[in-house]
């Protein structure tokens, strides 16, 4: 009869798994960033480049600490959040509209890191690895502020001028517009 997994067994697939995403998203970001037309959301991108090869080092000693070896298993979950934001930056969009998506992508994959590194913490502490617990908490603690960064660059000004680029003439119709009785609207009430 097989031996039963253990906590410690999920644990180790699970920093393969976030090993291999870190490294799948150094090959992503540079592509986002290409495709941003917002310098500030440009600089975003490349700025949390430069932190995720900061993330696969802390992992690398996490293995390290754990005397196991840093190999990454492939890691469909980002794979597929990649796969829709290039699906994203194939699309004929205005820039602030690309740039709005572009935004909602990288998001995406901060909250599956942010769940993925959350787990590992709460695993590693629970386990007793404190070295591992200080280590992941720095890169989740850098994958919660990318994504503060990329929501206040989407709420300082990115969505509004994408959606006012999407109903341009809802500022001249709301200018024009009276009031219409509800008696008049028929009885759809629209």
């Amino acid at each position: 009869m097989a031996e039963a997994g253990t906590l410690h067994d999920v644990f180790l697939d699970e920093l393969h798994d976030i090993y291999d995403a870190e490294h799948q998203l150094t090959k992503a970001l540079p592509k986002l960033a290409k495709s941003a037309s917002a310098a500030p959301l440009r600089d975003a991108f490349e700025s949390h480049l430069r932190e995720t090869e900061g993330h696969i080092k802390r992992l690398e000693q996490v293995f390290e600490a754990l005397d196991e070896d840093a190999k990454g298993k492939h890691c469909d979950g980002i794979a597929g959040i990649i796969e829709e934001g290039k699906s994203v930056m194939e699309e004929e969009l205005d820039d602030p509209t690309m740039d709005a998506c572009l935004i909602a992508a990288g998001q995406r994959a901060e909250h599956y890191e942010m769940a993925a590194y959350g787990t590992l913490i709460a695993w590693a502490r629970a386990m007793g690895h404190e070295e591992a617990v200080d280590l992941l908490q720095q890169n989740l603690d850098e994958e919660k502020a990318a994504d503060q960064k990329l929501s206040s660059l989407g709420e300082g000004g990115i969505n509004e001028a994408a959606a006012e680029l999407a109903h341009p003439e809802d500022e001249e119709a709301e200018a024009d517009e009276t009031p219409v009785s509800s008696s008049k609207k028929g009885k759809s009430g629209r």
